[in-house]
C-alpha cells in the first residue's frame, strides 16, 4: 500500500500539471491565496525544527513551549516556504475525540527548487536522511529524490532539467 501511495506521489506534479487552469472555470469564486502552511502532526517538535534549520538553512518562525518547557508547536521558514509542526499530544489536548483521525494519516511534502544545482545541494545537505526513492528523472522533466525526515514525514525535492 505504502509503494502505491509512492508512486501516486510521485506523479502527483504532473497530474497537477495536466489539471484545467482554474481561470477556465467559470463558476470558480474569485480570490487570492497568500500562502499554504503544512501542519505536520508529530511525536516531538525539535527534531523535525533542528533538521530543517541545522540542514538546510530555515529559520525558526514560531515556537509554543508546553508546560514542561518542551515544544509543542513550532513553524520554520524559508523562501516564502513555511512548514509547522505540532505534537500528536497537543493536539489530543485540545480535542482527544480527534485520536481515530490522528491514526494511519500521512502526508508527503514535495519542494521545487530552481536548479539542479540547488537539488544538488539539498541532497548533500540531507545525506544520512532515510531514503525513501533515490534520485531519479521523471518523464514529467524533473530530477527528484525523496527522504524521511526526523518526524516521519515524506519530503521529495525536484529540480527541472
Amino acid at each position: 500500500m505504502f509503494i502505491r501511495k509512492l508512486a501516486l506521489l510521485s506523479f502527483l506534479p504532473a497530474m497537477l500539471a495536466a489539471q484545467p487552469s482554474p481561470t477556465r472555470i467559470m463558476t470558480a469564486p474569485s480570490y487570492s491565496i497568500a500562502a499554504l502552511s503544512p501542519v505536520l502532526i508529530v511525536d516531538a517538535v525539535e527534531p523535525a525544527v533542528t533538521f530543517w534549520t541545522e540542514r538546510l538553512g530555515f529559520a525558526k518562525a514560531n515556537e509554543v513551549p508546553g508546560p514542561d518547557g518542551k515544544l509543542i508547536f513550532a513553524s520554520v521558514k524559508r523562501d516564502g516556504v513555511e512548514i509547522m509542526y505540532q505534537t500528536k499530544a497537543s493536539v489530543l489536548a485540545d480535542d482527544p475525540s480527534v485520536a481515530a483521525e490522528l491514526n494511519g494519516r500521512s502526508a508527503g511534502l514535495f519542494i521545487t527548487v530552481p536548479s539542479i544545482k540547488d537539488l544538488d545541494t539539498i541532497e548533500r545537505l540531507t545525506k544520512g536522511m532515510p531514503v525513501v526513492k533515490a534520485r531519479h528523472d521523471t518523464f514529467y522533466g524533473t530530477t527528484e529524490f525523496y527522504i524521511r525526515e526526523p518526524g516521519g514525514n515524506i519530503v521529495g525535492f525536484a529540480a527541472h532539467k
